[in-house]
């Protein structure tokens, strides 16, 4: 099983830039999540709609440009919109396909960078994600949570930590949540579970010479339940060509979906 997640700034953005023909060019795969496609249903590009032998759903925000997650499958699912708040829902951050043992989550947290009152709303997002994400790992299946988490963990995961110490996605109460994610609810950082290098990154800010110089960082996951991570047999970010500023995250599991 092979499972793609990618923030694409912009799904149009995205298509442009040969996300479609990519994907065309590196099957199999078997479920591709996709973050922030700042469009509706109909502004979807027809060529990522509905790519061939595969099924597509999209959790739009209901503010246009903005937000929003899809997921592309191989295998039949079932799909689940939103995680029950009121005020995230509408903005399009997570879209749930329930396969016949495995769960596949596209997830985008919010960025608090832009100013406080986003920040604000990122902790408030955190308060209201940790209970949903406890009520998951009770669930009697394998979960695989995908996507942009805006959080890099710790300082491996950024190349100027000791800068950004102060800045949203490496704030001490930020990181702290994403401990509790691990070190109390138990799910696992795959990434990490295979790859301990650093200088692993998968964004890189479009000021500067951020990419040219690998100064980037990482906050795109795969976070999963002990037993699925645990058939991770290999990870790889995808840096040979750029969809977005962010690179796809690709990890094969030992495991069957259908």
């Amino acid at each position: 099983m092979r499972v793609i997640t990618l923030n694409v700034n912009g799904i149009r953005s995205a298509e442009r830039k040969g996300f479609a023909r990519w994907l065309a060019r590196i099957d199999p795969w078997d479920v591709v999540c996709v973050q922030e496609l700042k469009a509706h249903h109909d502004d979807v590009p027809a060529s990522l709609r509905a790519p061939r032998k595969c099924t597509a759903s999209f959790h739009p925000a209901e503010k246009r440009g903005y937000s929003g997650v899809g997921i592309y499958s191989r295998a039949p699912a079932r799909f689940v919109t939103g995680f029950g708040s009121r005020e995230f829902d509408c903005e399009g951050r997570y879209l749930r396909a329930d396969f016949r043992e495995v769960s596949v989550i596209s997830l985008y947290l919010p960025s608090g960078s832009s100013g406080p009152h986003r920040q604000a709303s990122k902790f408030r997002f955190l308060e209201a994600f940790l209970p949903h994400l406890a009520k998951l790992r009770r669930m009697r299946r394998e979960i695989i949570l995908c996507g942009d988490w805006n959080i890099a963990h710790q300082p491996i995961d950024l190349k100027n930590w000791r800068g950004n110490q102060k800045n949203s996605g490496f704030l001490p109460e930020e990181r702290a949540w994403l401990s509790r994610v691990f070190d109390e609810l138990g799910f696992v950082d795959v990434f990490r579970r295979i790859d301990p290098r650093p200088e692993q990154y998968t964004w890189w800010s479009n000021r500067g010479q951020a990419w040219a110089k690998n100064v980037g960082w990482r906050i795109d996951y795969q976070i999963a339940t002990p037993g699925i991570a645990a058939k991770a047999r290999q990870a790889a970010i995808y840096k040979a060509r750029r969809f977005s500023d962010h690179a796809p995250l690709i990890v094969d599991y030992d495991h069957d979906l259908r």
